[in-house]
């Protein structure tokens, strides 16, 4: 059994209250203040000092992981699916490992959609400078230029970037089932051009500028000698806070800051911006809508500011576990016609595949999707 340096350092706190809580009602007031103490310290704080560095492989082989030809990701020299509780009782450790895997992966599916899926990636805001934040999305050749039809798809919210359905299905499964390479493939080989969004690209993040708070008696008419004094305490103060800091918190990540992308901004407004600036463009006759969960929404908005542009251009649309609500983003009559007619959620159920499902709000109709849980 191992004991946690946190523990260590609460144990005899801990038995002190065990002690007080013994004796008569004198002791109260020890009671209280012992009380007072653990509601200060900071358990998340205490825990970081029994973690390993946060420090994690930039690629999958530092990871001994790589996919299979199944697709499935497999430990190089086991050959088992990735462990998730890598380290027992670090949850927090675990979790920042995963997430370093899931940016790999990320970039990864990138290169899967280049190479694989012969898609090419346009950068946007399409005028941008060099130095402002910029996002992209992913085309086919002929994205633009096929006459007949065009396939887009929109992924969901969260950690997911283009080409992705769900990060959890890619490492837990296989490619297939969190990618949106089938889709893709299957849309060109039936004579596609392809358009995959990139909604949840808001950003760029870059560390935050360290403020230089300058001395008060830099511009005082102070003695030199008062001055020197002074300065010493301060640099004395500043190093005790140092080390506190370091003690408090040794894994005190980088503080970051978010520069948002120009007119992509959120997922709703990215929807509209590729709309405007590409999907309306397209020579497509007929224009067709994958898009899963958040994606639902998205698309949604995109119909109430487009709604007459969307109308002669878009056929159909197959919505996923789509989280859009009509009646909150208030939708019009017109539009909830419309995608009554042309759209259709799958939507999360036991019943066998395509089996109607009741809905509560008057828009697309939904089916099953014959499985019971959202990706």
């Amino acid at each position: 059994m191992s004991i946690s340096l946190s523990s260590l350092i609460l144990l005899p706190i801990w038995i002190s209250m065990a002690h007080i809580q013994q004796g008569g009602p004198d002791e109260k007031e020890k009671t209280t203040a012992l009380k007072d103490l653990l509601s200060r310290i900071d358990l998340d704080e205490l825990m970081k000092k029994d973690e390993p560095p946060l420090d994690f492989p930039d690629t999958l082989e530092g990871f001994e992981y790589a996919f299979n030809e199944k697709g499935q990701l497999r430990h190089i020299k086991t050959g088992e699916p990735f462990v998730f509780n890598y380290r027992e009782d670090l949850h927090r450790w675990n979790q920042k490992r995963y997430e370093a895997l899931g940016e790999i992966i990320t970039k990864y599916v990138y290169e899967l959609l280049e190479k694989d899926c012969n898609l090419k990636k346009i950068s946007i805001p399409v005028d941008a400078t060099e130095s402002e934040p910029k996002s992209f999305i992913f085309m086919s050749e002929d994205a633009l230029t096929n006459p007949q039809k065009l396939m887009v798809l929109i992924h969901g919210s969260g950690v997911v970037r283009a080409g992705q359905w769900a990060r959890r299905l890619i490492i837990n499964e296989d490619l297939d089932s969190g990618t949106q390479i089938p889709f893709i493939k299957r849309a060109m080989d039936e004579g596609y051009g392809v358009i995959v969004l990139n909604p949840n690209e808001n950003y760029i993040e870059v560390e935050k500028p360290k403020i230089h708070v300058q001395s008060s008696s830099d511009s005082s008419d102070e003695p030199a000698e008062k001055r020197e004094r002074k300065d010493k305490v301060s640099k004395e103060t500043k190093k005790r806070r140092d080390f506190y800091e370091k003690y408090r918190n040794p894994q005190r990540e980088k503080e970051m800051m978010q520069l948002y992308i120009r007119e992509n901004g959120s997922p709703e407004e990215h929807a509209v911006y590729v709309w405007d600036h590409f999907i309306a463009q397209s020579a497509a006759e007929n224009v067709f809508f994958v898009a899963h969960s958040y994606g639902g929404l998205a698309f949604v908005e995109l119909m109430i500011q487009r709604e007459a542009d969307v109308k002669s251009k878009v056929t159909a649309v197959a919505l996923t576990d789509s989280v859009h609500n009509v009646w909150h983003q208030e939708a019009g009559k017109t539009i909830r016609e419309w995608m009554r007619e042309n759209c259709c959620n799958w939507v999360s159920s036991s019943e066998p595949l395509d089996t109607s499902v009741e809905s509560m709000l008057p828009d697309c109709p939904r089916v099953s999707a014959a499985h019971e849980t959202s990706n």
